[in-house]
């Protein structure tokens, strides 16, 4: 494609134990599902089908997995942009199916809203290592969108990005608690007027 920007993909998870994937790959459904701190190590431990042995054995407490389950997050969010942007053919096309993957994942009976808004809710401490996890895949997420709009020659790159990101919360929050159309159609509004204000520069 067109683009310079390169996303390095994270390091494939091979060698981890099937039963330590197992733990986090349970824990991952469950957070996201019914919330982290609603979850037990109990509940962790008897949904993972292993022991408590094993459980402290490959994460030692519950902050340990947690930290895991937001990383692992972030991980899956680079692997979907990479992949945007090696099957897309432009810079706008890539922006356009990045918006449309975030409509469809709006209106799937799972969405349960932005796993990293509702991690850094339940952490009110700006220093714990959820929210600098939170912080460290927003500043990559709204850096990657700056990169993309800058190449596509928008004058305010930085704002744009800014905007967009802003624009995908509100989605993914509205969305969530109201109507998933409503919320995808004002989110497509944004990404066109961003767009469209690079197309005029």
């Amino acid at each position: 494609m067109t683009t310079m920007i390169e996303i390095e993909r994270p390091a494939p998870a091979s060698g981890i134990a099937p039963a330590k994937k197992r733990i986090l790959d349970t824990a991952d459904l469950l957070f996201y599902d019914e919330g982290i701190r609603a979850v037990g190590v109990d509940r962790l431990i008897s949904a993972s089908s292993v022991t408590k042995a094993t459980f402290y054995k490959h994460y030692r407490s519950k902050d340990r997995l947690i930290s895991e389950y937001v990383d692992h997050r972030h991980r899956q969010a680079v692997a979907e942009l990479a992949d945007l942007l090696e099957q897309e053919s432009s810079v706008e096309a890539v922006l356009r199916a990045l918006q449309q993957s975030i409509s469809t994942w709006i209106s799937s009976p799972e969405f349960r809203g932005c796993p990293f808004i509702n991690a850094a809710a339940e952490f009110s401490d700006p220093t714990h290592p959820v929210r600098r996890s939170v912080i460290t895949h927003r500043e990559w997420f709204v850096g990657t969108l700056e990169q993309l709009l800058r190449e596509l020659g928008h004058p305010l790159a930085g704002d744009a990005a800014d905007d967009l990101m802003l624009a995908r919360d509100g989605a993914m929050t509205g969305g969530y608690a109201g109507d998933p159309i409503a919320a995808s159609t004002a989110l497509a509004r944004a990404f066109d007027r961003v767009i469209g204000d690079a197309a005029l520069a």
